[in-house]
């Protein structure tokens, strides 16, 4: 990771030429200019640049980019937590404290083969952790929809922490994208539920909230499910079963969104990479080859490990091989399902896509 802090500049103005970004320039999971400062200091055992950063999202409600970050710090703690320790240990009822501790705890778990009954423990911790965040902060209580879904938990449960958080911010994306992957799990049809959800979440959002891009990681839900797909390497296409069939007009429709939210951000933005990373991952699998070339443009030199660590335990090679193979389609036309088609819908309910709409 201090490696990546210390290529990052050099990336980005390596990035503004036009050729595209070579192996050696690829950057995983970089962070962005306000996070990196708080990273290198909490390399150091230095709590106050990240206490700092998180207090100024909460002030200026930020929410994702208070998510992310809080992410981000969370899993560098599982392995350097002595900056954290000290931070607990100075200002034990820190809202941002708590809110790193509670998504690190959550995140210690996750991998575990007992993670249902570890979860179910830490709920009330991190229930209790969200109760003190105040009235306006839903991101603890997205951490909080984590814990319950990893656990198990009830519908009832999972609907009392979600109505705490939307109370909160009605369009989070991160609490969106939490209630998003507990419906896959628990409904039994998953891809139209998914993508009902989605669509609905997105277009009563505004239009420069990041949930806006909730029928990606819907699409994404559907085209990984068990059975949806010629495998599960994102680099065979996929989408083969009835049920992917069914929905693959709305499926292009996710995309076609996204693909104009990534329009909005510039070249080579790091807080657009994971939209950007999750959108050719999804083009891949709708064997739409020229837009996702696109997109790998636009993302530079930026991999983020999801969602390329779905079907590998090495994102980053996982993301070379498919650029590979996408680079190998060079002069593909656009298919019919791209977006070069005429008159697409962007929805399942017949609205066509307009200019700006994101």
């Amino acid at each position: 990771m201090l490696r990546a802090f210390l290529r990052t500049a050099a990336a980005r103005a390596r990035s503004r030429s036009p050729r595209p970004a070579q192996d050696d320039d690829v950057l995983l999971d970089a962070p962005d200019d306000r996070l990196a400062p708080a990273l290198v200091a909490a390399a150091h055992g230095e709590h106050g640049p990240a206490a700092r950063l998180l207090a100024g999202t909460r002030h200026d409600a930020e929410w994702d980019h208070r998510d992310r970050y809080a992410t981000r710090l969370a899993a560098f703690a599982r392995f350097r937590s002595e900056w954290l320790d000290t931070w607990r240990a100075t200002a034990p009822d820190d809202p941002d404290a708590l809110l790193v501790a509670a998504r690190l705890a959550v995140r210690r778990h996750w991998d575990s083969p007992a993670r249902t009954e570890l979860l179910r423990q830490v709920i009330p911790s991190v229930v209790a952790a969200a109760e003190t965040a105040g009235p306006a902060d839903p991101v603890p209580w997205r951490t909080a929809l984590d814990a319950a879904r990893g656990a198990g938990a009830e519908h009832a449960e999972f609907e009392r922490l979600w109505e705490q958080a939307v109370r909160r911010s009605p369009h989070h994306y991160g609490s969106h994208v939490a209630a998003l992957e507990y419906l896959a799990a628990a409904s039994s049809d998953a891809h139209g539920e998914c993508l009902d959800f989605a669509e609905t979440a997105a277009q009563e959002a505004p239009e420069e909230a990041l949930v806006r891009a909730l029928p990606l990681h819907a699409a994404f839900t559907c085209l990984t499910a068990a059975g949806t797909g010629t495998g599960n390497d994102a680099r065979t296409g996929g989408g083969t079963t009835a049920a992917v069939r069914t929905h693959r007009p709305r499926l292009d429709a996710a995309a076609d969104r996204a693909i104009s939210l990534s329009a909005a951000h510039p070249a080579a933005d790091p807080w657009a990479a994971e939209l950007r990373n999750l959108l050719v991952y999804v083009l891949v699998r709708l064997e739409r080859h020229q837009d996702a070339a696109e997109q790998l443009r636009l993302t530079g030199p930026y991999v983020t490990s999801f969602p390329w660590d779905r079907d590998t335990d090495d994102p980053l090679g996982g993301f070379l091989r498919v650029r590979a193979d996408v680079r190998a389609h060079p002069g593909e036309a656009a298919s019919a399902t791209g977006t070069a088609a005429a008159g697409r819908p962007r929805n399942g309910h017949g609205e066509r896509v307009r200019p700006g709409d994101h």
